[in-house]
């Protein structure tokens, strides 16, 4: 009887341990999908704001130069 419960104590300890290393991992997963979802989201961001300024400054040129003539 010793020797069932001393295995079964034996086997719940390494689920448990198993289990937080499980659960770690999928948390290190979690946290490096956020941060490069969010890295990608500010570049497109930026990318965008970039064009669209450009866009605007060409326009403004264009009229400039239209005015003009």
């Amino acid at each position: 009887m010793k020797q069932i419960s001393l295995v079964a104590a034996l086997l719940c300890s390494l689920m448990i341990s198993g289990c937080a290393e499980l659960k770690d991992a999928g948390r290190q997963i979690g946290h490096t999908t956020k941060e490069v979802t969010t890295d990608i989201g500010h570049a497109t961001r930026d990318t965008t704001r970039a064009i669209g300024h450009a866009s605007r400054d060409a326009v403004k040129s264009v009229k400039e130069d239209l005015s003009e003539d």
